[in-house]
């Protein structure tokens, strides 16, 4: 696997990160602040887009800040289910940390938080 190319506009306060260059991607807003972008036809990710990335990466007193997966509920099953796939996996799973948050018995929301990123 190749190395991400991380690469930060400190102006717009946003984190890009490349996992492969030069390849077909379609866009996926996860959250108002995280884009994913991936290749539909091998599910595999392309890059990230983090904007206001201060403001993610930035600790609470109770610890890192999580953020609801908002963007999942718009998409289809089908492709709701290959996000997903790709948000447990490296390179992804290395950035992101997935999780819920169940506030009732009947409801289950997917959160994220943002991993130390190196």
């Amino acid at each position: 696997m190749v190395p991400p190319i991380f690469n930060y506009d400190e102006v717009s306060d946003t984190l890009y990160v490349s996992f492969a260059s030069s390849e077909q991607a379609t866009g996926i807003e996860l959250t108002p602040h995280i884009l994913l972008r991936f290749n539909k036809e091998t599910g595999k990710a392309v890059g990230m887009t983090f904007f206001e990335y201060s403001v993610l990466a930035q600790k609470t007193d109770m610890g890192p800040r999580s953020f609801p997966l908002t963007g999942l509920s718009e998409l289809s099953e089908d492709i709701r289910e290959v996000v997903l796939d790709i948000l447990q996996r490296p390179p992804v799973s290395e950035m992101l940390l997935l999780s819920s948050y169940t506030p009732s018995i009947s409801e289950t929301i997917p959160i994220t938080l943002l991993q130390a990123i190196h």
